[in-house]
């Protein structure tokens, strides 16, 4: 059987990805997100900015950077997924944090 070239793809969104690196580095910049997941700089913060405004994530200043707060009880944002708490997700992508409570 033939294999078809893999087209470029992922499982997850950027905004799943930024997430779960901002679950596992609460102290990261949009720099670094951006860095570690391959998208531009420009990008994260539009995404950052995203979770924040949707209550995703908060952001809290310390000295000169921003610290980090998922808030893993709300629902996934997909129609199919209302059932599912973001928590749910970050156990399974990002599972040390999540189970030591989402810094």
């Amino acid at each position: 059987m033939a294999r078809l070239p893999m087209s470029d793809w992922k499982f997850l969104t950027n905004h799943a990805l930024v997430l779960s690196w901002i679950t596992q580095h609460p102290q990261t910049t949009a720099r670094e997100t951006a860095i570690a997941i391959g998208i531009t700089e420009r990008t994260a913060l539009k995404i950052i900015g995203e979770l924040d405004a949707s209550g995703y994530i908060t952001r809290r200043r310390r000295g000169r950077r921003n610290v980090y707060r998922v808030n893993p009880n709300l629902p996934m944002r997909e129609q199919t997924q209302k059932n599912v708490m973001v928590g749910d997700l970050l156990g399974v992508i990002a599972p040390k944090r999540a189970k030591r409570g989402v810094a």
